[in-house]
Order: C-alpha cells, then sequence, then structure tokens
C-alpha cells in the first residue's frame, strides 16, 4: 500500500508545515512590493535597505538557535516562540510610525521566522519515511507558487486601495490559523534530551554581526573606513561561522560537509543575478515591467518543477547528479541571462533563460536537503539543518550584497549598470561551476 504526506497519519503536520511556509512566502514578497509606498508615508529612505537586513541577520540567528533548541527540547517549543515573535513583528510593523520602529519589527520578524524552516527540516527528518522526504520538499517548494505568482499583486492592490498597514495586519490571522494548525501536530514529535547543549547563540549573533559589518562596509565606498568594517566583520564571523558548520564544510570534506557548502553556493549563485533580473529587462533594455515579471514567474514556476522532477527521480538516480545537473542549468540561465544584456539579442529570452536557473535551483536545492537530513547524526536533524540554512542566507546575503555593490560601483563610474550586472553574473557563473564540481562529493541517496 502507498502512502503519502496527505494521508491521516501526516495530513495535519504537513498541511501545517505548508501553511506556515505560505505566510512566511507571502510576507516575504508582500513587503518588498509594497516597501516604496511605505518610505513614502514613513520617509527614512536611507533605512530602505535594512528593512531586508534587519530581517535577514535575524534570520540568521533565529534559524541557529531554533535548530538547537528543536533538538534538545523538540520542535514544538522554538516554533511556538517563533510564530509569537513573528506576529509581534508584524504588529508592530504594522503600527509602526517611523522608520528606525519598522527596522525594528522586521528584526523581531526575522528572529521568529528562523523557527519555521529550522522546525521544518527537524520534523521532516524525525517523522516522515525516508520515502516521502523528496515528496515533502517538493510540496514545499510548491507552496511559493501562490504567493509568488498573486503575493506582489494583492499586496500592491491592499495598499492602493486601502493603505500598507493592512498588509502587515492583514497577514496576522493567517500567522495564527497556521500556526495552531502546525503547533497541533508538532507536539507529538520527540526530542533528543541526552544531547549536549551547545552554546549557539553568541556564535550566531558573531556571525550576523559580522556580516552585516562586511556589507555595511562594501556599501560605504570609503577608502577607510570600507576595508576596515570588511576586515572587522570577516574577523568577528569567519571564526564563529566554523564552529556552527560542520567540520570540514570549506573543504568539502564528507557528504554532510559537501552538501552544506553546496547550498551557500547555490544561492549565492542564483539569487545574486536574480534581484537583477528586472534592472536587465527594464532599466538597461528598456521592455516593460511585464516581461521582467513573467521572468521573474518563470523561474518560480520552474523551480517547483525542478524540485518534483527532484522527487521523482532521487531515489532512481541518486543526490550527486540531480545536485550537478541543477548546478549546470544554474549557470546556463546566468550565462543566458548575461547574452541579454547585449542589445543585440532580444529581450524576451530572459524568460527561458530564468526559467533554466529555476529549474537547476530546484533540483539542486530539495536534492541538497534530502542529503542533508540523511547524513546528520541521529538526533542533531536540526544542528545540521540550521547548518545549511545558515550557509543558505549567508550565501543569499553575500550574492546580493556583492552585486549590489559592483552595479553601484559601475554605475557611479560609467553611469551605466551594465558592468555591474555583468560582474555580478560572472561571479555567480563561476560559483555555479564550483558547485558542479563539488557535487561529486556527494554521495548517492540510496533507499
Amino acid at each position: 500500500m502507498t502512502f503519502g504526506p496527505l494521508d491521516e497519519r501526516w495530513r495535519g503536520l504537513t498541511t501545517g508545515l505548508v501553511l506556515n511556509v505560505t505566510f512566511v512566502a507571502f510576507e516575504a514578497l508582500a513587503i518588498a512590493t509594497i516597501m516604496p509606498l511605505v518610505v513614502a508615508d514613513l520617509g527614512g529612505v536611507a533605512l530602505y535597505g535594512w528593512v531586508f537586513s534587519a530581517f535577514l541577520l535575524a534570520d540568521l540567528v533565529g534559524i541557529v538557535l531554533a535548530g538547537e533548541l528543536a533538538d534538545r527540547f523538540g520542535p514544538a517549543l522554538p516554533f511556538a516562540a517563533g510564530l509569537a515573535l513573528f506576529a509581534i513583528g508584524l504588529l508592530i510593523g504594522g503600527l509602526a510610525p517611523s522608520m528606525p520602529v519598522l527596522v525594528a519589527a522586521r528584526a523581531i520578524q526575522g528572529f521568529g521566522a528562523g523557527a519555521i524552516p529550522a522546525v521544518a527540516y527537524v520534523v521532516i527528518g524525525r517523522t516522515y519515511p525516508d520515502s516521502l522526504r523528496p515528496r515533502m520538499f517538493a510540496i514545499l517548494s510548491t507552496a511559493w507558487v501562490v504567493p509568488g505568482i498573486a503575493g506582489p499583486a494583492l499586496a500592491a492592490f491592499v495598499a492602493d486601495h486601502v493603505g500598507w498597514r493592512p498588509v502587515f495586519l492583514g497577514l496576522l490571522p493567517l500567522v495564527l490559523v497556521a500556526g495552531s494548525l502546525a503547533l497541533r501536530a508538532l507536539r507529538s514529535v520527540p526530542a533528543n534530551p541526552e544531547r549536549v547543549a551547545r552554546r549557539v547563540l553568541l556564535d550566531a549573533v558573531r556571525v550576523a554581526s559580522g556580516t552585516g559589518l562586511a556589507l555595511a562596509g562594501l556599501q560605504a565606498h570609503d577608502l577607510v573606513l570600507s576595508p576596515a568594517l570588511v576586515a572587522i566583520g570577516l574577523a568577528l564571523g569567519i571564526p564563529a561561522l566554523r564552529k556552527l558548520l560542520p567540520p570540514g564544510t570549506f573543504r568539502a570534506s564528507g557528504a554532510l560537509p559537501a552538501a552544506v557548502l553546496s547550498r551557500g553556493l547555490l544561492t549565492f549563485a542564483f539569487f545574486a543575478p536574480d534581484i537583477f533580473v528586472p534592472l536587465t529587462v527594464t532599466t538597461i533594455r528598456g521592455e516593460s515591467v511585464a516581461l521582467s515579471g513573467i521572468a521573474l514567474t518563470a523561474g518560480t514556476i520552474a523551480w517547483t518543477t525542478g524540485a518534483w522532477i527532484q522527487e521523482r527521480t532521487v531515489f532512481r538516480v541518486g543526490a550527486a547528479p540531480l545536485v550537478r545537473n541543477g548546478f549546470l542549468l544554474v549557470a546556463i540561465g546566468i550565462a543566458a541571462m548575461g547574452l541579454v544584456l547585449n542589445y543585440g539579442v532580444p529581450a524576451w529570452l530572459s524568460v527561458p533563460a530564468w526559467g533554466i536557473a529555476g529549474l537547476g535551483i530546484g533540483m539542486a536545492y530539495s536534492s541538497i536537503s534530502l542529503t542533508v537530513l540523511r547524513h546528520a547524526p541521529a538526533g542533531s536533524e536540526g544542528a545540521a539543518a540550521s547548518s545549511m540554512q545558515l550557509a543558505d542566507i549567508l550565501g543569499n546575503a553575500l550574492g546580493t550584497g556583492l552585486g549590489a555593490v559592483a552595479v553601484a560601483s559601475a554605475v557611479a563610474a560609467s553611469g551605466s549598470a551594465i558592468l555591474g550586472v555583468a560582474l555580478t553574473d560572472s561571479i555567480a557563473g563561476a560559483l555555479a561551476v564550483a558547485g558542479i564540481v563539488i557535487a561529486s562529493r556527494l554521495r548517492p541517496a540510496t533507499v
């Protein structure tokens, strides 16, 4: 008899996890859409980027702490705490009288949001049988499709007709409903009280602070301040990062370290050029916003398609070939987007180009997740998943941060963003090629 994630035994848990991923996706896409209106109302445009950076860096700390707590006390405790903080952040954000308050609210949100993916990986690793894990990763990827398509348009409609504050406050009922459904099922997931506690909070704060200082230094464009901030950030963050990642991660020595490193390379390679797809299509090539939106939607839908390809094939071919081919497709997509910078190439090529990249990350992303859970020590799934998500976030933050610096420098030097986007694409493409090589160190998945 064939069982699936929606069978009676797992139905409540699956539904709760999917709904929680859905509201996080809606929140992320909605806030990005309405931020110009928020700045027009509150002012403080200098803090625009920190609305996102504060969330991301606090999310990093929340992920590490939630993974550790989930291993020791079970996932229900960190999930409930994270859900409460996320809701408090939404409430403060919706009532924020100024941009500094909004930045603080986003940090609270980010700290709480870190618990949701950390708990999801722990639950999948401990509750679902090995045969259902690839399908669960595919289902969770699918949870981004509706928010990816409808979220920005719905947020823009609400903000235009009612105001930007209801976008924050309107998510609260969804958070409460989805959270209560998941929390009921999470109480039965076991803990591992015998696991030796790690002092991870201070190290996570050091990594987040170091990342923030390094990115601030890159954005400062000051001959003295910039290198000083970058040096301090690296000195603060790298030693702490080594403690939080599996031993041998930077050398990719072993399946688990190689999988964690691959995740960081993958998110850097994809998200660094991803944020410049609209800029390439609209500002550089002079095409419509609609075309850039279609290209991003193609990437979102293809990502989900790649996750389902993983679900259908991972036990037959193994995770390593899927990760390798995923990196290859991301590299091809990046190269094609680089061609779109050339005025002799039709701009509509951006749609299949970013669809190819999306297909690649969908295949590799879920396969890496499966590899991490399969090689995580029993009872330490939370720590292993947190390491992977830590690499995930750092790859995203560094990729988008370095890309932003490259584009800003190009505009300052020549008045055009083309060279900056081309440099970003080149770095991302090189890391995708490196990912192809590292993927060979992932042992094939076996039943």
